[in-house]
């Protein structure tokens, strides 16, 4: 399915400059890259600034190769429709957007759930401490045992686990006028995709689809701004140094800064007809990619036969 294939580019796509981490273009603190790079580092430093933007599609299409980004566009209504919607998925969507659409949305909200954010400070926010030490325990655990990677990779990893720890310790998510922002950035994101019904969703075409995208993914990061997390701070923090480059693979290495704790991360890159993409991103497309064909092999002998 095409859809997993722009799930791998992106993922893969962040992974390269973030190691797992609405403004218009020229307002950026960023330097400015080319539209396309054609050199590893500049790949790097073009993803970091799509996301910036809140353009998930030419993000995507900085990850993909041209001919994979031209089928994920083409299979996009199609694979958004493989699963039928039920008349219960209609009635949540449209509840949900009545409820952040609606006249004085914020405070409706925070009154409902008022109480519940009291019961939830009462019962367990002393405790969030011991939470947060175990996930994180957990998290460094998991990284231990990642026999893909490299003992100074594992050491970066760790970093970024402890500098998210750290964040969520001291930052009290139900905060009363936290929340009221959240919620009225909540509100004013779902005004702004402005979709009543889940059949005009699913309607929707790629390009609409990928403009839908940026005013939620703007909405998100304006969020996270509330608790502090200073998501453009990190992209403009993004510098890819090429560690090696043998014009087919690359190596670069990407400092970055995560709530102020410098970090970098080794990343591996190949040359796909002259542009520069994670190595991992065109494994898993290659992968999915082999995968179809295999699958439309027998489909097609019948056919032959005839």
């Amino acid at each position: 399915m095409r859809s997993h294939l722009i799930r791998a580019a992106i993922a893969a796509s962040l992974i390269v400059f973030v190691a797992g981490c609405n403004k218009p273009p020229g307002e950026s603190g960023t330097a400015a890259v080319p539209a396309v790079a054609t050199t590893p580092d500049a790949a790097i430093r073009r993803s970091a600034e799509l996301l910036k933007q809140g353009d998930i599609a030419s993000l995507m299409q900085n990850s993909m190769p041209p001919a994979e980004f031209a089928k994920a566009k083409a299979d996009w209504t199609r694979e958004a429709n493989e699963k039928p919607i039920t008349d219960e998925d209609r009635q949540k969507f449209a509840e949900t957007m009545g409820k952040l659409t609606a006249p004085s949305a914020e405070q409706t909200l925070y009154a409902e759930m008022e109480p519940q954010l009291k019961q939830f400070d009462a019962q367990y926010q002393q405790q969030i401490p011991m939470y947060v030490a175990m996930g994180s325990s957990w998290l460094q655990g998991l990284v231990q045992q990642n026999k893909d990677m490299s003992d100074a990779d594992k050491q970066q990893a760790v970093a970024a686990i402890n500098a998210v720890a750290a964040w969520v310790q001291k930052t009290r998510f139900t905060d009363p006028a936290s929340v009221k922002k959240v919620l009225a950035i909540a509100s004013k994101t779902a005004r702004g995709i402005n979709l009543k019904t889940l059949d005009e969703a699913r309607a929707l075409n790629f390009d609409q689809s990928m403009q839908k995208a940026r005013v939620a993914f703007l909405g998100f990061k304006d969020a996270l701004g509330v608790y502090g997390f200073a998501f453009d701070k990190t992209l403009d923090s993004v510098k890819p140094e090429v560690v090696s480059n043998d014009g087919k693979t690359a190596k670069v290495k990407v400092a970055y800064t995560l709530f102020d704790a410098p970090l970098s991360v080794e990343t591996e890159m190949v040359n796909v007809d002259g542009r520069w993409y994670g190595k991992k991103a065109i494994e898993k497309l290659n992968e999915k990619s082999a995968e179809e064909a295999k699958a439309a092999a027998p489909a097609a002998a019948p056919a032959a036969q005839h």
